[in-house]
C-alpha cells in the first residue's frame, strides 16, 4: 500500500487529559539503505518484501522501467534486474511481490485493464532467473487490474485480481502449487461478479483476530467514481467457502443481487467512495465496517457499522461541516481517508483519519457506541526527517510504503521516495521533476526489546 503524507492543520474538538501519546507508536531509525533513483512524475505503488536473510524491492526507475532488487541483510549492496515493462502515467499500475515456500519470487504489476504482466523466478533466490510468465490459468487474463498476492496461514500464495473494467468486472482467486510450479483457480467462479452492469471495489480479504478472512466492498456502475453504491460484507474461513455475517452460506459468484451481504444500501451519488472502506475489529473480534457517505445535511462523514442483535447497526462517527464533492474517472486525490477501527495495546479502540480541512487525527472510540470519546492530534510515528521533502521542485510530496515481513531482530522496513501528486492518470505538461531517491529505512519501536519479542 502507498501512503500519502498530508499537510496537517489543527484538529478541532480536542479533549484534555486523555492518553493520546499512549495510543501512538514511535519508531526510531536503525538503518538507512539507499536503493536508487526513481520516477517522480506521478505516484504509483512500489513494493518491499523481507524474508530473512533476503530483502526484495520493486520500483520504476528514472526511465520508468520496472526494476527488482535483492540484497542479503544486513549488507547494503543491491543486485538489480530490469524487467521488460515500463509505466506510463497511470497511478493504478503499482507493483506487488511475494515469495513462495520454495524461495522463488513472484512479481506482478503495471496493469490497468491490460493483459497479465507477471514474472517468476525459475530458481530459488536467483534474481537472474526472474523471467516473464505470460499466463497463469490462461482465462480471464486480458484485462487485469489491482493484482494482489495473499499468503495464507498454510504458506500458500493466492493471486487476487480484477478481470474487466470499472463498471464491468469480476474478481478471481488463483492458487499457486509449488510442486508443479503452476497456477489453478482456487475456486472456479469469480468471487465477486458485477457482470456487464457494475464492478466491485473490495477492501481485503483481511485476516481477522478470529482466524477468518473478512472482506468488504462497494459496487460501482461506471468509471465515474460518484456512482459507487451499496456497502457490502462477507467472510470466509479459507477463501473458498464464503458466508454472510450471520453464518449463511453464499454461492459464488457474489453478485449485486446476492441476498444477505449488504451492510448499508447507499445509493449512487451519495458520497460513497472506493477509498478508505475497511474491515476493523473490536475487543470481541467483531468486524466493524468503515466507510464514508453524505449525511442528511449533505456533508461527508465517516460511518462505522457493526452486526448487533441480528442487524447492522450504523453509527456516524465524524461530525464535520465539509462536503467532498467528487466525480469522474482516473486516480483522484483523496480529501478524506478514514482508517479501520483498531484495538491498541491497552484495550482501547482507535480510528485514524486524514481530512483536507480538519487535518490528521485519531479518535478514541467508546466500544459500545463507537462514538468518539476524544480526538487526538496524529503525531508522526516515523521520525520527522523521513517526512521532509528534499528535492527543490514545486509540488513534490513524500511517499511511504511499509514492507511486508520483519528483519532478523524484529525490524520493520519502510520505503521512502518523492513524487508529484496524482493527475487523474493523464500526462503532465511542462517541466517534470528530477528523479527522486528511493531508500529503505529499517525501523524499530522505541524502547523495543528483541529478547522480549
Amino acid at each position: 500500500m502507498i501512503y500519502f503524507v498530508m499537510h496537517v492543520v489543527p484538529v478541532l474538538g480536542l479533549l484534555e487529559g486523555l492518553p493520546c501519546e499512549a495510543i501512538q507508536r514511535q519508531w526510531e531509525i536503525c538503518e538507512v539503505c539507499p536503493v536508487g533513483s526513481v520516477w517522480a512524475g506521478h505516484p504509483v505503488g512500489f513494493c518491499l518484501v523481507t524474508v530473512p536473510p533476503r530483502q526484495y524491492v520493486a520500483f520504476y526507475n528514472a526511465e520508468r522501467t520496472m526494476v527488482v532488487g535483492m540484497r542479503i541483510l544486513p549488507a547494503q549492496q543491491w543486485k538489480f534486474k530490469e524487467l521488460p515493462t515500463a509505466v506510463g502515467w497511470d497511478s493504478h499500475n503499482g507493483i506487488v511481490m511475494a515469495v513462495d515456500r520454495a524461495g522463488c519470487l513472484h512479481v506482478s504489476g503495471n496493469m490497468h485493464v491490460t493483459p497479465l504482466i507477471y514474472f517468476r523466478m525459475e530458481r530459488p533466490h536467483d534474481l537472474d532467473s526472474l523471467v516473464p510468465v505470460h499466463r497463469m490459468v490462461g482465462e480471464n487474463e486480458s484485462r487485469v487490474t489491482y493484482p494482489r498476492f495473499i499468503t495464507t496461514l498454510e504458506g500458500e500464495i493466492v493471486f487476487f485480481y480484477r478481470d474487466g473494467a470499472s463498471g464491468r468486472g469480476r474478481q478471481f482467486f488463483n492458487l499457486y502449487d509449488v510442486n508443479s510450479r503452476s497456477w489453478r483457480r482456487l475456486v472456479a467462479p469469480p468471487l465477486l461478479d458485477g457482470g456487464e452492469q457494475m464492478s466491485a471495489y473490495p477492501s481485503g480479504p483481511t485476516l481477522g483476530p478470529d482466524g477468518w478472512w473478512h472482506l468488504c466492498w462497494v459496487w460501482r456502475d461506471t468509471p465515474d467514481c460518484s456512482t459507487n453504491h451499496d456497502v457490502c460484507y462477507a467472510r470466509s474461513p479459507d477463501l473458498v467457502n464464503w458466508q454472510t455475517v450471520d453464518g449463511k452460506p453464499l454461492s459464488l459468484p457474489i453478485t449485486p443481487t446476492t441476498p444477505g451481504v449488504i451492510v448499508d444500501p447507499v445509493p449512487p451519488m451519495q458520497g460513497l467512495i472506493n477509498v478508505g472502506h475497511h474491515v476493523g475489529f473490536d475487543s470481541k473480534a467483531r468486524p466493524i465496517i468503515t466507510y464514508q457517505k453524505y449525511d442528511a445535511a449533505g456533508n461527508s462523514q465517516v460511518f462505522n457499522a457493526r452486526w448487533e442483535g441480528g442487524r447492522w447497526v450504523i453509527r456516524q462517527t465524524s461530525d464535520w461541516s465539509y462536503r467532498w464533492e467528487f466525480s469522474g474517472g482516473g486516480t483522484i486525490i483523496a480529501e478524506i481517508v478514514p482508517g479501520p477501527v483498531e484495538l491498541v495495546r491497552d484495550g482501547t479502540l482507535t480510528q485514524r483519519f486524514s481530512h483536507k480541512k480538519y487535518g490528521r487525527g485519531i479518535w478514541i472510540l467508546d466500544e459500545e457506541s463507537l462514538r468518539p470519546l476524544a480526538t487526538c492530534h496524529a503525531i508522526s510515528e516515523v521520525p520527522l526527517e523521513i517526512l521532509k521533502v528534499e528535492l527543490e521542485f514545486p509540488g513534490l510530496e513524500v511517499r511511504l510504503a511499509w514492507g511486508s515481513g520483519e528483519g532478523p531482530n524484529g525490524e520493520r522496513y519502510l520505503l521512502r521516495w518523492e513524487t508529484l501528486p496524482a493527475n487523474r492518470d493523464r500526462p503532465r505538461e511542462g517541466p517534470l521533476p528530477p528523479p527522486s531517491n528511493l531508500r529503505v529505512y529499517a525501523l524499530r519501536l522505541a524502547n523495543f526489546n528483541p529478547a522480549a519479542k
